[in-house]
Protein backbone atom coordinates (compact mmCIF):
# COMPACT_ATOMS: atom_id res chain seq x y z
CA UNK A 1 0.00 0.00 0.00
CA UNK A 2 1.06 3.44 -1.10
CA UNK A 3 1.46 6.33 1.54
CA UNK A 4 -1.46 8.26 1.41
CA UNK A 5 -2.94 11.04 3.16
CA UNK A 6 -5.56 11.65 5.50
CA UNK A 7 -8.06 14.78 5.77
CA UNK A 8 -9.11 15.51 8.99
CA UNK A 9 -12.52 17.54 9.46
CA UNK A 10 -10.58 20.16 11.13
CA UNK A 11 -7.91 20.77 8.30
CA UNK A 12 -4.89 18.95 9.80
CA UNK A 13 -3.72 15.92 7.55
CA UNK A 14 -1.80 13.01 8.13
CA UNK A 15 0.72 10.73 6.27
CA UNK A 16 -0.33 7.36 6.47
CA UNK A 17 2.77 5.21 5.66
CA UNK A 18 3.02 0.84 5.96
CA UNK A 19 5.60 -0.21 8.36
CA UNK A 20 6.66 -3.77 9.35
CA UNK A 21 3.43 -5.39 10.29
CA UNK A 22 1.49 -2.23 10.59
CA UNK A 23 1.18 1.63 9.64
CA UNK A 24 2.97 4.76 10.75
CA UNK A 25 0.56 7.94 11.18
CA UNK A 26 2.81 10.86 10.71
CA UNK A 27 1.06 14.20 11.91
CA UNK A 28 1.92 16.69 9.23
CA UNK A 29 1.63 19.83 11.02
CA UNK A 30 3.25 19.71 14.25
CA UNK A 31 6.06 22.24 13.23
CA UNK A 32 3.49 24.19 11.73
CA UNK A 33 1.15 25.53 14.46
CA UNK A 34 -0.41 24.38 17.86
CA UNK A 35 -0.01 20.18 17.38
CA UNK A 36 -2.80 18.39 17.56
CA UNK A 37 -1.36 14.79 17.51
CA UNK A 38 2.33 13.80 18.46
CA UNK A 39 4.64 13.49 15.54
CA UNK A 40 3.42 10.48 14.91
CA UNK A 41 2.32 6.94 16.25
CA UNK A 42 2.03 3.19 14.63
CA UNK A 43 -1.27 1.11 14.57
CA UNK A 44 -0.85 -3.15 13.80
CA UNK A 45 -3.44 -3.47 11.60
CA UNK A 46 -4.01 -7.42 10.58
CA UNK A 47 -7.06 -9.42 8.75
CA UNK A 48 -8.05 -12.76 9.75
CA UNK A 49 -7.62 -15.87 7.43
CA UNK A 50 -10.43 -15.51 4.76
CA UNK A 51 -10.56 -19.43 4.56
CA UNK A 52 -11.16 -19.04 8.31
CA UNK A 53 -13.59 -16.78 8.33
CA UNK A 54 -15.97 -19.20 6.13
CA UNK A 55 -15.51 -21.88 7.86
CA UNK A 56 -18.79 -22.20 9.77
CA UNK A 57 -21.02 -25.56 9.55
CA UNK A 58 -24.72 -26.20 11.05
CA UNK A 59 -26.32 -24.61 13.48
CA UNK A 60 -27.88 -21.46 13.28
CA UNK A 61 -25.29 -20.04 10.52
CA UNK A 62 -26.19 -16.19 11.10
CA UNK A 63 -25.51 -16.37 14.58
CA UNK A 64 -22.67 -18.67 14.41
CA UNK A 65 -20.88 -15.92 12.16
CA UNK A 66 -21.44 -13.25 14.83
CA UNK A 67 -20.40 -15.27 17.33
CA UNK A 68 -16.79 -15.73 15.51
CA UNK A 69 -14.70 -13.13 17.49
CA UNK A 70 -11.27 -15.41 18.29
CA UNK A 71 -9.26 -16.19 15.23
CA UNK A 72 -6.20 -17.71 15.15
CA UNK A 73 -4.49 -17.50 11.37
CA UNK A 74 -3.74 -13.74 10.54
CA UNK A 75 -2.03 -12.15 7.93
CA UNK A 76 -1.31 -8.67 6.63
CA UNK A 77 -4.16 -6.24 6.22
CA UNK A 78 -4.20 -5.53 2.24
CA UNK A 79 -7.95 -4.09 2.19
CA UNK A 80 -10.74 -3.95 4.50
CA UNK A 81 -12.90 -6.92 5.65
CA UNK A 82 -16.26 -7.34 6.79
CA UNK A 83 -15.56 -8.22 10.38
CA UNK A 84 -12.15 -9.80 10.03
CA UNK A 85 -10.01 -6.82 10.49
CA UNK A 86 -8.26 -6.01 14.29
CA UNK A 87 -5.89 -3.25 15.18
CA UNK A 88 -4.05 -1.83 18.41
CA UNK A 89 -1.63 0.97 18.69
CA UNK A 90 2.14 -0.51 19.27
CA UNK A 91 3.81 2.72 20.02
CA UNK A 92 3.19 6.71 20.28
CA UNK A 93 6.24 9.06 19.41
CA UNK A 94 5.76 12.01 21.56
CA UNK A 95 7.00 15.62 20.66
CA UNK A 96 10.04 17.09 23.33
CA UNK A 97 9.00 18.11 26.51
CA UNK A 98 11.29 21.27 25.72
CA UNK A 99 8.37 22.19 22.91
CA UNK A 100 4.81 20.88 24.24
CA UNK A 101 3.61 19.61 27.73
CA UNK A 102 2.66 16.63 27.88
CA UNK A 103 -1.02 15.94 27.60
CA UNK A 104 -2.60 16.39 30.80
CA UNK A 105 -4.89 13.25 29.41
CA UNK A 106 -3.00 10.54 28.13
CA UNK A 107 -6.08 8.51 27.54
CA UNK A 108 -7.66 11.41 25.75
CA UNK A 109 -4.71 11.86 23.54
CA UNK A 110 -4.79 7.85 22.65
CA UNK A 111 -8.52 8.31 21.65
CA UNK A 112 -7.87 11.43 19.70
CA UNK A 113 -5.10 9.09 17.61
CA UNK A 114 -7.76 5.85 17.87
CA UNK A 115 -10.60 8.30 16.50
CA UNK A 116 -7.63 9.71 13.78
CA UNK A 117 -7.01 5.82 12.42
CA UNK A 118 -10.49 4.87 12.56
CA UNK A 119 -11.52 7.92 10.10
CA UNK A 120 -8.46 6.79 7.91
CA UNK A 121 -10.02 2.77 8.21
CA UNK A 122 -13.69 3.86 7.29
CA UNK A 123 -12.82 6.45 4.39
CA UNK A 124 -11.11 3.08 2.35
CA UNK A 125 -13.32 1.21 0.02
CA UNK A 126 -16.19 -0.93 1.95
CA UNK A 127 -16.18 -4.56 2.23
CA UNK A 128 -19.47 -6.55 0.84
CA UNK A 129 -21.59 -6.37 3.59
CA UNK A 130 -23.87 -9.89 2.17
CA UNK A 131 -22.12 -12.94 4.93
CA UNK A 132 -21.45 -16.30 3.53
CA UNK A 133 -22.35 -19.11 5.73
CA UNK A 134 -22.60 -23.08 4.45
CA UNK A 135 -27.08 -22.88 4.27
CA UNK A 136 -26.89 -19.54 1.65
CA UNK A 137 -23.62 -20.46 -0.59
CA UNK A 138 -25.99 -20.91 -3.30
CA UNK A 139 -28.06 -18.42 -3.17
CA UNK A 140 -26.94 -15.23 -5.28
CA UNK A 141 -25.02 -12.73 -3.13
CA UNK A 142 -27.47 -9.97 -3.25
CA UNK A 143 -30.09 -11.98 -1.44
CA UNK A 144 -27.88 -13.31 1.38
CA UNK A 145 -28.20 -11.80 5.02
CA UNK A 146 -25.84 -8.68 5.54
CA UNK A 147 -23.88 -7.48 8.65
CA UNK A 148 -22.38 -4.18 10.24
CA UNK A 149 -19.10 -3.14 9.25
CA UNK A 150 -16.80 -3.53 12.22
CA UNK A 151 -13.24 -3.84 13.13
CA UNK A 152 -11.75 -5.09 16.22
CA UNK A 153 -9.43 -3.40 18.76
CA UNK A 154 -7.51 -5.93 20.05
CA UNK A 155 -6.12 -5.54 24.13
CA UNK A 156 -2.27 -5.04 23.23
CA UNK A 157 0.46 -2.83 22.97
CA UNK A 158 -0.75 0.72 24.07
CA UNK A 159 -4.42 -0.93 24.84
CA UNK A 160 -2.77 -3.49 27.46
CA UNK A 161 -3.44 -0.91 30.39
CA UNK A 162 -5.36 -1.18 33.29
CA UNK A 163 -7.81 1.18 32.30
CA UNK A 164 -7.21 2.24 28.75
CA UNK A 165 -9.79 0.08 27.08
CA UNK A 166 -12.56 0.50 30.08
CA UNK A 167 -12.21 4.53 29.40
CA UNK A 168 -12.04 4.31 25.92
CA UNK A 169 -15.33 2.25 26.07
CA UNK A 170 -17.27 5.39 28.65
CA UNK A 171 -16.54 8.05 25.85
CA UNK A 172 -17.76 5.64 23.09
CA UNK A 173 -15.38 4.99 20.80
CA UNK A 174 -15.44 1.55 21.19
CA UNK A 175 -17.88 -1.62 22.16
CA UNK A 176 -18.77 -4.86 23.00
CA UNK A 177 -21.68 -7.00 22.87
CA UNK A 178 -20.68 -8.43 26.69
CA UNK A 179 -21.99 -5.99 28.95
CA UNK A 180 -21.63 -8.18 31.80
CA UNK A 181 -19.50 -7.04 34.81
CA UNK A 182 -17.67 -10.30 34.83
CA UNK A 183 -16.07 -12.43 37.96
CA UNK A 184 -12.49 -11.91 37.38
CA UNK A 185 -11.53 -9.57 40.69
CA UNK A 186 -7.98 -8.74 39.22
CA UNK A 187 -9.02 -6.31 36.78
CA UNK A 188 -5.79 -6.57 34.76
CA UNK A 189 -6.23 -9.82 33.32
CA UNK A 190 -8.19 -8.02 30.75
CA UNK A 191 -11.48 -10.32 31.31
CA UNK A 192 -14.66 -8.89 29.26
CA UNK A 193 -12.30 -6.50 27.19
CA UNK A 194 -10.83 -9.11 24.72
CA UNK A 195 -14.01 -8.61 21.97
CA UNK A 196 -14.50 -4.82 22.08
CA UNK A 197 -15.09 -3.30 18.10
CA UNK A 198 -16.32 -0.06 16.28
CA UNK A 199 -18.97 -0.59 14.08
CA UNK A 200 -19.19 1.77 11.01
CA UNK A 201 -22.30 3.23 11.55
CA UNK A 202 -21.19 4.10 15.69
CA UNK A 203 -17.96 5.83 14.02
CA UNK A 204 -19.57 8.44 11.93
CA UNK A 205 -22.59 9.15 14.38
CA UNK A 206 -19.42 10.16 17.17
CA UNK A 207 -18.78 14.16 16.93
CA UNK A 208 -15.54 14.64 15.80
CA UNK A 209 -14.58 17.27 18.77
CA UNK A 210 -15.30 14.85 21.61
CA UNK A 211 -11.71 13.46 20.53
CA UNK A 212 -9.24 16.33 18.53
CA UNK A 213 -8.08 19.15 20.57
CA UNK A 214 -4.46 20.55 20.78
CA UNK A 215 -1.40 20.12 22.84
CA UNK A 216 -0.19 23.28 24.49
CA UNK A 217 3.34 24.89 23.97
CA UNK A 218 5.85 25.37 26.50
CA UNK A 219 6.72 29.14 27.34
CA UNK A 220 9.97 28.10 25.53
CA UNK A 221 8.57 26.47 22.50
CA UNK A 222 8.58 28.44 18.88
CA UNK A 223 4.93 27.70 18.83
CA UNK A 224 2.78 30.45 19.89
CA UNK A 225 0.68 30.33 22.80
CA UNK A 226 -2.20 32.65 21.76
CA UNK A 227 -5.55 32.26 21.68
CA UNK A 228 -7.81 31.13 19.17
CA UNK A 229 -9.91 34.32 19.52
CA UNK A 230 -7.74 37.16 18.24
CA UNK A 231 -9.83 39.91 19.99
CA UNK A 232 -8.84 38.51 23.76
CA UNK A 233 -5.97 38.10 25.42
CA UNK A 234 -3.72 35.46 25.42
CA UNK A 235 -3.33 33.08 28.52
CA UNK A 236 -1.56 33.81 31.40
CA UNK A 237 2.29 32.84 31.13
CA UNK A 238 3.84 31.01 34.52
CA UNK A 239 5.35 34.26 35.38
CA UNK A 240 1.92 35.51 35.36
CA UNK A 241 2.54 37.70 32.60
CA UNK A 242 -0.24 38.13 29.52
CA UNK A 243 0.60 37.49 26.38
CA UNK A 244 -1.39 39.87 24.14
CA UNK A 245 -2.39 38.67 21.12
CA UNK A 246 -2.38 40.97 18.14
CA UNK A 247 -6.50 41.41 16.63
CA UNK A 248 -6.40 39.23 13.56
CA UNK A 249 -3.04 38.39 13.88
CA UNK A 250 -1.61 34.98 12.35
CA UNK A 251 1.45 32.99 12.70
CA UNK A 252 3.76 33.43 9.51
CA UNK A 253 4.51 29.60 9.78
CA UNK A 254 0.67 28.15 9.49
CA UNK A 255 0.26 25.73 7.08
CA UNK A 256 -1.42 26.51 3.72
CA UNK A 257 -4.88 25.48 3.99
CA UNK A 258 -5.31 25.26 7.84
CA UNK A 259 -7.68 26.19 10.02
CA UNK A 260 -6.24 29.27 11.60
CA UNK A 261 -5.47 28.68 15.47
CA UNK A 262 -5.38 32.74 16.20
CA UNK A 263 -9.14 32.75 14.19
CA UNK A 264 -12.60 32.86 16.32
CA UNK A 265 -14.48 29.93 17.09
CA UNK A 266 -16.95 31.61 13.91
CA UNK A 267 -14.31 30.64 11.61
CA UNK A 268 -13.00 27.25 13.46
CA UNK A 269 -15.53 24.65 15.10
CA UNK A 270 -12.90 22.70 16.59
CA UNK A 271 -11.19 25.99 18.26
CA UNK A 272 -10.79 25.61 21.83
CA UNK A 273 -8.40 28.30 24.26
CA UNK A 274 -8.48 25.93 26.82
CA UNK A 275 -7.00 22.95 24.53
CA UNK A 276 -9.64 21.05 25.57
CA UNK A 277 -12.18 19.00 23.58
CA UNK A 278 -15.34 21.44 22.14
CA UNK A 279 -18.03 18.85 22.23
CA UNK A 280 -20.56 19.43 25.19
CA UNK A 281 -23.38 16.93 25.67
CA UNK A 282 -27.01 17.59 25.72
CA UNK A 283 -28.49 19.42 28.64
CA UNK A 284 -31.75 17.64 30.20
CA UNK A 285 -34.99 18.22 28.59
CA UNK A 286 -37.44 20.79 29.69
CA UNK A 287 -40.85 21.87 27.54
CA UNK A 288 -42.52 24.78 26.86
CA UNK A 289 -45.77 25.18 24.62
CA UNK A 290 -45.69 26.84 21.45
CA UNK A 291 -48.76 27.48 19.38
CA UNK A 292 -50.80 24.73 21.36
CA UNK A 293 -47.78 22.47 20.74
CA UNK A 294 -45.59 20.83 23.72
CA UNK A 295 -42.18 20.46 22.40
CA UNK A 296 -38.46 20.70 24.58
CA UNK A 297 -36.82 24.25 24.65
CA UNK A 298 -34.14 24.02 22.07
CA UNK A 299 -30.99 24.73 21.89
CA UNK A 300 -29.90 28.25 20.52
CA UNK A 301 -28.08 27.65 17.20
CA UNK A 302 -24.27 28.87 16.27
CA UNK A 303 -23.90 32.05 15.18
CA UNK A 304 -24.51 33.82 12.35
CA UNK A 305 -21.41 33.23 10.38
CA UNK A 306 -20.32 30.69 12.27
CA UNK A 307 -19.32 27.47 10.93
CA UNK A 308 -20.96 24.32 12.00
CA UNK A 309 -20.04 21.17 9.99
CA UNK A 310 -16.85 20.90 7.78
CA UNK A 311 -15.67 17.63 5.69
CA UNK A 312 -12.99 16.76 3.06
CA UNK A 313 -14.63 15.24 0.18
CA UNK A 314 -11.71 12.39 -1.29
CA UNK A 315 -14.02 11.91 -4.51
CA UNK A 316 -14.13 15.77 -5.24
CA UNK A 317 -11.28 16.83 -3.57
CA UNK A 318 -12.84 19.51 -1.74
CA UNK A 319 -13.91 20.46 1.59
CA UNK A 320 -17.78 20.94 1.73
CA UNK A 321 -18.74 23.38 4.73
CA UNK A 322 -22.03 24.88 6.41
CA UNK A 323 -21.89 27.68 8.03
CA UNK A 324 -24.95 29.97 9.50
CA UNK A 325 -26.28 32.49 7.03
CA UNK A 326 -25.22 36.62 8.13
CA UNK A 327 -27.59 39.52 7.82
CA UNK A 328 -24.07 41.14 7.51
CA UNK A 329 -23.39 43.64 4.68
CA UNK A 330 -19.72 42.79 4.67
CA UNK A 331 -18.93 38.83 3.02
CA UNK A 332 -18.15 36.16 5.43
CA UNK A 333 -14.55 35.40 5.17
CA UNK A 334 -13.54 31.74 5.18
CA UNK A 335 -10.67 30.92 7.05
CA UNK A 336 -10.95 27.15 6.92
CA UNK A 337 -9.12 24.28 4.83
CA UNK A 338 -9.44 23.81 1.05
CA UNK A 339 -8.65 20.94 -1.26
CA UNK A 340 -6.97 20.79 -4.36
CA UNK A 341 -9.43 23.11 -6.26
CA UNK A 342 -8.76 26.67 -5.33
CA UNK A 343 -11.88 28.86 -5.86
CA UNK A 344 -11.21 32.14 -7.27
CA UNK A 345 -13.71 33.93 -4.72
CA UNK A 346 -11.89 36.59 -2.22
CA UNK A 347 -11.52 36.78 0.79
CA UNK A 348 -10.10 33.21 0.99
CA UNK A 349 -7.49 34.06 3.29
CA UNK A 350 -5.63 31.25 4.19
CA UNK A 351 -5.66 29.97 0.42
CA UNK A 352 -4.77 33.58 -0.69
CA UNK A 353 -1.89 33.91 2.13
CA UNK A 354 -0.89 30.66 0.72
CA UNK A 355 -0.71 30.74 -3.18
CA UNK A 356 2.11 32.26 -4.96
CA UNK A 357 1.87 35.73 -6.88
CA UNK A 358 1.97 34.16 -9.99
CA UNK A 359 -1.00 31.46 -9.32
CA UNK A 360 -3.35 34.36 -8.30
CA UNK A 361 -6.75 35.20 -10.49
CA UNK A 362 -5.70 37.95 -12.78
CA UNK A 363 -7.47 41.26 -12.11
CA UNK A 364 -10.05 40.10 -14.91
CA UNK A 365 -11.52 37.34 -13.47
CA UNK A 366 -10.97 37.61 -9.45
CA UNK A 367 -14.48 37.88 -8.27
CA UNK A 368 -15.36 39.58 -4.76
CA UNK A 369 -17.33 36.88 -2.81
CA UNK A 370 -20.60 38.90 -2.06
CA UNK A 371 -22.35 39.25 1.37
CA UNK A 372 -25.38 36.49 2.02
CA UNK A 373 -28.63 38.60 1.08
CA UNK A 374 -26.92 39.27 -2.31
CA UNK A 375 -26.35 35.58 -2.67
CA UNK A 376 -30.02 35.32 -1.66
CA UNK A 377 -31.16 37.87 -3.94
CA UNK A 378 -29.35 36.85 -7.34
CA UNK A 379 -30.62 32.95 -6.40
CA UNK A 380 -33.88 33.22 -5.19
CA UNK A 381 -34.53 35.75 -8.43
CA UNK A 382 -33.44 32.25 -10.66
CA UNK A 383 -36.61 31.22 -12.24
CA UNK A 384 -35.40 27.38 -11.32
CA UNK A 385 -35.19 28.51 -7.59
CA UNK A 386 -38.26 31.14 -7.78
CA UNK A 387 -40.32 27.87 -9.04
CA UNK A 388 -39.84 25.85 -5.53
CA UNK A 389 -39.34 29.35 -3.05
CA UNK A 390 -41.24 31.83 -4.56
CA UNK A 391 -39.36 34.78 -2.83
CA UNK A 392 -38.37 36.52 -6.01
CA UNK A 393 -38.37 40.54 -5.73
CA UNK A 394 -35.66 43.44 -5.02
CA UNK A 395 -33.06 42.34 -2.23
CA UNK A 396 -35.04 43.78 0.61
CA UNK A 397 -37.23 40.90 0.11
CA UNK A 398 -34.56 37.86 0.72
CA UNK A 399 -33.52 40.39 3.55
CA UNK A 400 -36.59 39.94 5.43
CA UNK A 401 -36.93 36.73 4.35
CA UNK A 402 -33.16 35.72 5.55
CA UNK A 403 -34.37 37.99 8.98
CA UNK A 404 -37.36 35.48 9.46
CA UNK A 405 -35.24 32.84 9.25
CA UNK A 406 -33.01 34.20 11.77
CA UNK A 407 -35.79 34.66 14.41
CA UNK A 408 -37.20 31.73 14.14
CA UNK A 409 -37.05 29.61 17.09
CA UNK A 410 -37.63 26.25 15.76
CA UNK A 411 -34.86 26.64 12.91
CA UNK A 412 -32.16 28.29 11.20
CA UNK A 413 -30.75 29.32 7.55
CA UNK A 414 -27.77 27.96 6.47
CA UNK A 415 -25.31 28.81 3.81
CA UNK A 416 -23.20 25.44 2.40
CA UNK A 417 -19.54 26.27 0.60
CA UNK A 418 -17.05 24.35 -1.87
CA UNK A 419 -13.76 25.37 -0.55
CA UNK A 420 -15.14 28.16 0.97
CA UNK A 421 -17.30 29.19 -2.09
CA UNK A 422 -21.40 29.59 -1.35
CA UNK A 423 -23.01 27.12 -3.32
CA UNK A 424 -26.44 26.62 -1.47
CA UNK A 425 -29.32 27.77 0.82
CA UNK A 426 -30.38 25.27 3.42
CA UNK A 427 -32.50 25.46 6.23
CA UNK A 428 -32.70 22.64 9.37
CA UNK A 429 -35.74 22.77 11.46
CA UNK A 430 -37.32 21.22 14.34
CA UNK A 431 -40.34 18.93 12.77
CA UNK A 432 -42.41 18.85 16.55
CA UNK A 433 -43.31 22.84 15.83
CA UNK A 434 -42.77 23.53 12.48
CA UNK A 435 -46.00 23.27 9.79
CA UNK A 436 -45.18 19.68 8.96
CA UNK A 437 -45.42 18.43 12.94
CA UNK A 438 -49.20 19.48 12.38
CA UNK A 439 -49.51 16.79 9.59
CA UNK A 440 -47.91 13.93 11.70
CA UNK A 441 -49.29 11.81 14.54
CA UNK A 442 -47.20 11.46 17.77
CA UNK A 443 -45.83 7.46 16.48
CA UNK A 444 -44.53 9.42 13.20
CA UNK A 445 -41.94 11.71 14.52
CA UNK A 446 -40.57 12.42 18.28
CA UNK A 447 -39.37 15.44 20.04
CA UNK A 448 -35.94 15.86 18.60
CA UNK A 449 -36.23 14.68 14.80
CA UNK A 450 -35.28 17.23 12.43
CA UNK A 451 -36.16 18.42 9.11
CA UNK A 452 -34.39 20.18 6.18
CA UNK A 453 -35.40 22.47 3.31
CA UNK A 454 -32.35 22.74 0.70
CA UNK A 455 -31.96 24.78 -2.45
CA UNK A 456 -28.65 24.86 -5.00
CA UNK A 457 -28.04 28.09 -6.31
CA UNK A 458 -24.30 27.96 -8.05
CA UNK A 459 -25.09 26.31 -11.35
CA UNK A 460 -21.44 24.98 -11.11
CA UNK A 461 -21.54 22.87 -8.07
CA UNK A 462 -25.04 21.08 -9.27
CA UNK A 463 -25.28 17.38 -10.67
CA UNK A 464 -25.97 14.10 -8.72
CA UNK A 465 -22.58 13.53 -7.47
CA UNK A 466 -23.07 16.79 -5.19
CA UNK A 467 -26.37 16.11 -4.43
CA UNK A 468 -25.39 12.56 -2.30
CA UNK A 469 -22.65 14.27 -0.86
CA UNK A 470 -24.51 17.45 0.74
CA UNK A 471 -27.15 15.90 1.17
CA UNK A 472 -25.30 13.11 3.45
CA UNK A 473 -23.47 16.03 5.39
CA UNK A 474 -26.95 17.79 6.27
CA UNK A 475 -28.31 14.36 7.81
CA UNK A 476 -24.71 13.35 9.55
CA UNK A 477 -25.10 17.14 10.75
CA UNK A 478 -28.37 16.69 12.02
CA UNK A 479 -27.02 12.97 13.38
CA UNK A 480 -23.94 14.56 14.99
CA UNK A 481 -25.80 17.45 16.44
CA UNK A 482 -28.23 15.72 18.83
CA UNK A 483 -27.79 11.94 19.91
CA UNK A 484 -31.59 11.80 20.48
CA UNK A 485 -32.54 12.71 16.84
CA UNK A 486 -33.70 9.62 15.89
CA UNK A 487 -35.59 10.48 12.22
CA UNK A 488 -34.91 13.29 9.34
CA UNK A 489 -37.62 14.44 7.03
CA UNK A 490 -37.35 16.21 3.79
CA UNK A 491 -41.07 16.73 1.97
CA UNK A 492 -40.22 18.00 -1.51
CA UNK A 493 -42.85 18.95 -4.03
CA UNK A 494 -44.26 15.79 -5.56
CA UNK A 495 -43.34 16.52 -8.92
CA UNK A 496 -39.53 17.18 -8.28
CA UNK A 497 -39.16 13.17 -9.07
CA UNK A 498 -35.53 13.92 -9.55
CA UNK A 499 -34.75 15.16 -5.89
CA UNK A 500 -36.73 12.59 -4.49
CA UNK A 501 -34.57 10.59 -6.35
CA UNK A 502 -31.41 11.96 -5.03
CA UNK A 503 -33.43 11.40 -1.68
CA UNK A 504 -33.41 7.96 -2.11
CA UNK A 505 -30.24 7.59 -3.23
CA UNK A 506 -28.96 9.00 0.45
CA UNK A 507 -31.56 6.79 2.26
CA UNK A 508 -34.47 8.49 3.02
CA UNK A 509 -37.81 6.88 1.78
CA UNK A 510 -41.17 7.73 0.76
CA UNK A 511 -43.73 7.02 3.73
CA UNK A 512 -46.46 8.68 2.11
CA UNK A 513 -47.71 12.43 0.59
CA UNK A 514 -49.09 15.45 2.67
CA UNK A 515 -50.98 17.96 1.61
CA UNK A 516 -49.78 21.82 2.41
CA UNK A 517 -52.27 25.10 1.57
CA UNK A 518 -49.13 25.51 -1.16
CA UNK A 519 -48.03 22.26 -2.53
CA UNK A 520 -48.46 18.28 -2.13
CA UNK A 521 -45.42 16.77 -0.92
CA UNK A 522 -43.64 13.65 -0.86
CA UNK A 523 -42.90 12.65 2.74
CA UNK A 524 -39.24 11.58 2.50
CA UNK A 525 -38.26 9.88 6.01
CA UNK A 526 -34.87 8.00 7.40
CA UNK A 527 -34.09 7.02 10.49
CA UNK A 528 -30.81 7.10 12.27
CA UNK A 529 -30.73 2.69 12.59
CA UNK A 530 -30.87 2.74 8.91
CA UNK A 531 -27.63 5.37 7.98
CA UNK A 532 -24.13 3.73 8.00
CA UNK A 533 -22.49 6.65 6.87
CA UNK A 534 -22.15 9.75 4.73
CA UNK A 535 -20.75 9.75 0.77
CA UNK A 536 -17.21 10.33 0.74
Amino acid sequence: MAPNIVHLPDGQTLTVTPVFGGLFFKANELNTHHATFPPGWTVILQSEDDEEAQGASGGDDLDEFNKKVHRTHMHRYRRPTLQHDALFLSSISNPSNSDFKPAISPSRQIAMMLWATLWWYFHQPAPSRHITTASNSNIPEAGRPTAEWRINIKREGIFKGRHILSKLERMGLISTENSSVGTDIDDRGGEGWTEMFVSQRSFWQLDGRIFLFALMPTNNSPFPPGTPHGSRPGSPSREGNITPVPHNSKPDNIAPGLWSPTTGTLANPFASASHLPTFYPPPPAQYILSNGVRHPIRPKPPRQGETFYTRYIPSLGQYLSFRVASLSTKSTSYQGPVGSTTSNFLPLSSAVNSTPASALPSIGNIRTCPCDTDLLHDWMNNPRVAAAWGVTGPIATQEAFLRKGLTSRHSFPAIGCWDGKPFGYFEIYWVKEDQLGKHLNGSETGNWDRGIHVLVGEEEFRGKDRVRVWLSGLVHYCWLADERTERIFCEPRLDNQKFIGYLQDVGFYKEREVAFPYKQSALMRMNREAWDAPVL
